[in-house]
């Protein structure tokens, strides 16, 4: 099946990374519970993910994660999955990605529905 974009998607490469970046993307509760979500479901499509955010919003945290290099993100069919750039983060600022996901795991606002008719808007975590 045919990717559902045509232009690929843009990730910075490793030394192009930037502490700050990386630390506004993770000032966010979504986008912190988005990556300890991640931690526990490698490969997860957005659709999986249950946000306390509608559609648009929820696109815009993930393209803030993809766009800081926290996460990789790949078409599949229809479905976007992402992943944590954990080797990346973890060469370039050791012990950071760690913290952000025990933080996430605390306070974060994120989780994965039972199913993609419970995703984003329908779903208040």
């Amino acid at each position: 099946m045919p990717s559902r974009t045509s232009t690929p998607l843009d990730h910075p490469e490793e030394r192009e990374l930037e502490f700050a970046r990386v630390m506004a993307a993770l000032s966010d509760p979504v986008r912190l519970g988005i990556v300890a979500t991640l931690a526990d479901h490698p490969g997860l499509p957005c659709g999986r993910f249950a946000l306390p955010v509608g559609k648009s919003a929820a696109s815009r945290h993930f393209r803030v994660l993809r766009e800081a290099g926290l996460l990789r993100q790949w078409d599949e069919g229809t479905r976007r999955r992402n992943d944590l750039r954990r080797a990346e983060l973890d060469r370039r600022f050791p012990g950071l990605l760690d913290l952000a996901i025990e933080e996430g795991r605390r306070k974060g606002r994120a989780g994965v529905a039972e199913d993609e008719e419970r995703c984003f808007w329908h779903s208040r975590v």
